[in-house]
């Protein structure tokens, strides 16, 4: 019914922060290594905004598809009928809430292993020259 408010409402509020961190950042002056991992922070923080907003887009075409959305308010068919509020709201707290930490979780994740590579392969290429 409403899950995907979940996941869009995380995404708005990662880019509200976002905004807030990167122009406090921006008006300092800060070294070439800093700014290149400023750049690298960004960048991974953008592909989570990608992650929510997409996912969160999806779903709400999906729940537009089966009638659970409509485009009239109350715009959440479950809205109608005080009785549906409460099992809408565990939905969301439920599905919800799961598919925000797991999206989150899977973008950590990735992070982590490109941050892996990256590092190794600045270890392979330092042996390598070392080798020369």
């Amino acid at each position: 019914m409403a899950c995907f408010t979940v996941p869009l409402a995380e995404a708005v509020i990662v880019t509200a922060v976002k905004a807030v961190v990167f122009r406090r950042n921006a008006d300092g002056v800060i070294g070439e290594a800093k700014k290149e991992k400023l750049a690298e922070i960004k960048v991974s923080i953008r592909n989570l905004e990608k992650m929510l907003y997409g996912g969160s887009f999806l779903l709400a075409i999906e729940h537009i598809y089966h009638g659970e959305v409509v485009l009239y308010p109350p715009f959440l068919t479950a809205m109608k009928n005080p009785e549906d509020i409460p099992e809408m709201l565990h939905e969301m707290a439920t599905v919800g809430v799961g598919m925000a930490v797991l999206v989150t979780a899977v973008w950590g994740a990735a992070v982590g292993i490109s941050a892996l590579f990256r590092r190794r392969s600045k270890r392979c290429a330092g042996m390598i020259r070392g080798a020369v």
